[in-house]
């Protein structure tokens, strides 16, 4: 078992803000039975929270009993309460699980860097998971957050909800039936512009701190800082270090996904990226990661690369597309996966195309429907089926996108990862980055 060297833990012995949580004897096989309702509490209930939120609770088979966000504005805890009145409301998530009995599943929505603390806290009081993507904030949540799913017993779900559409779905079947042949390389990008601030330097000063936010909630298990609006809270914290992971972090659960589906991907051996110098505090604007896999069934040789490109306008080099028409638009984010009998481009979000066109018909392709990726996890929950990113696969998906972080912070070295031991084996600095120091009083209870 993985350990940190900070196992102390304000869920098991602490009383912050008056949210005392003790840990009950856990009871195993924690799904309810199919005539059950499902009570849920959400945790982050603006922007991605809201429609994961409501996606969830669209289930007749789900009340809602908590909702919780540290901003009380109509944008976010606001608008869930008017629509779930009934439901119990919070600003402190600590307060949520420590009067949890009627809860049987949370739904953690909040910003990357507080994914972990929340929901290892809830699966070690036996509680189902959904949780946005990335996973976690660091490779070692990531890696802590499968193994709680596993001792706890709990159905977990990561919220890369485009896996379950009818595109990525039938891309994952064209590799597993064989329509390219074995996969020799894959090359993922995504060229759009977030709208949220990167490679800029930390702002100086401090405003007010508007009454409708807690501030000091919101800042959980990172370090204190001060209020700077429209900087952190509500969206933009996603350009920054400490908070968000980066246009890597933010779109590689859904763009690697149907890669890591179709062709059953797990750790990488190594990888190296290229980018600019980061700022101190802010992620890069644009980044290049070459990943090197064992090969699966589903590729050619013992090695498989798989090129990671982000940056506004960037795409794969067409010299490296093969088999792909020079004149044929690429789509602003996807995956190419080029095969011994033809190349398969998965665009983000929009049917997959195989080419060269005239060997796959489109009147003979097949189509694969799609699922409903909130209730699949609300079924489970309940025992009726199994969830698809289930934490033992959305796991290792998300240590590899963040090891591509990792290597950011390392533009041009070769870093080697030996997934079993959790370490970097050939860079003292870069393993520094597996971890990170948490908030005193706030560090998360590790399994």
């Amino acid at each position: 078992m993985v350990t940190s060297p900070n196992r102390r833990s304000f869920i098991k012995s602490a009383s912050i803000a008056g949210a005392a949580i003790s840990l009950p004897a856990l009871q195993y096989s924690r799904v309810y039975g199919a005539n059950s309702r499902l009570g849920i509490a959400s945790v982050g209930t603006g922007g991605k929270g809201w429609s994961d939120l409501v996606g969830v609770a669209a289930s007749p088979e789900v009340q809602v009993i908590a909702v919780c966000d540290i901003d009380s504005s109509a944008g976010h805890l606001g608008r869930a309460a008017e629509r779930y009145s009934d439901a119990r409301q919070y600003d402190d998530w600590r307060k949520v699980l420590d009067k949890s009995n009627e809860i049987q599943g949370v739904m953690v929505s909040t910003p990357d860097f507080m994914h972990a603390p929340i929901s290892l806290a809830a699966m070690q009081l036996g509680k189902h998971v959904f949780c946005q993507k990335p996973l976690t904030h660091t490779v070692f949540e990531a890696r802590q957050m499968k193994a709680a799913a596993n001792k706890y017993d709990v159905v977990t779900q990561m919220c890369n909800q485009i896996q379950s559409h009818s595109a990525y779905r039938t891309a994952v079947h064209m590799v597993h039936t064989g329509m390219i042949g074995k996969v020799k390389e894959v090359h993922s990008w995504q060229s759009g512009t977030p709208a949220w601030p990167r490679h800029i330097p930390t702002p100086k000063g401090n405003d007010p701190v508007p009454a409708n936010v807690n501030w000091d909630l919101w800042q959980g298990v990172a370090a204190e800082r001060a209020y700077k609006a429209g900087m952190y809270h509500p969206f933009n914290w996603r350009g920054w270090q400490a908070y968000g992971t980066g246009q890597l972090g933010d779109f590689g659960c859904h763009i690697l996904d149907p890669v890591f589906k179709s062709l059953k991907l797990g750790s990488p051996n190594k990888l190296t990226a290229t980018a600019p110098k980061l700022f101190p505090e802010s992620w890069t604007d644009q980044a290049t990661v070459r990943y090197e896999f064992p090969g699966t069934e589903y590729t050619v040789g013992p090695t498989l690369r798989v090129t990671w490109y982000d940056g506004a306008g960037v795409r794969p080099p067409r010299e490296n597309l093969t088999g792909i028409p020079a004149d044929e638009k690429l789509p602003g984010a996807g995956s190419v996966l080029i095969g011994e009998k033809g190349s398969l481009v998965i665009p983000h979000v929009a049917m997959p195309k195989l080419y060269p066109e005239a060997n796959f018909p489109a009147d003979k392709l097949p189509v694969i429907e799609g699922v409903n990726h909130y209730t699949q996890w609300a079924d489970a929950c309940r025992g009726v089926g199994e969830t698809t990113s289930h934490f033992d696969y959305a796991g290792p998906l998300t240590e590899t996108v963040l090891l591509g972080t990792i290597g950011i912070r390392f533009p041009g070295q070769n870093l080697d990862w030996d997934a079993e031991s959790l370490k970097i084996t050939n860079n003292a600095k870069a393993q520094e980055f597996i971890t990170k120091p948490y908030r005193q009083g706030w560090e998360p209870a590790w399994v």
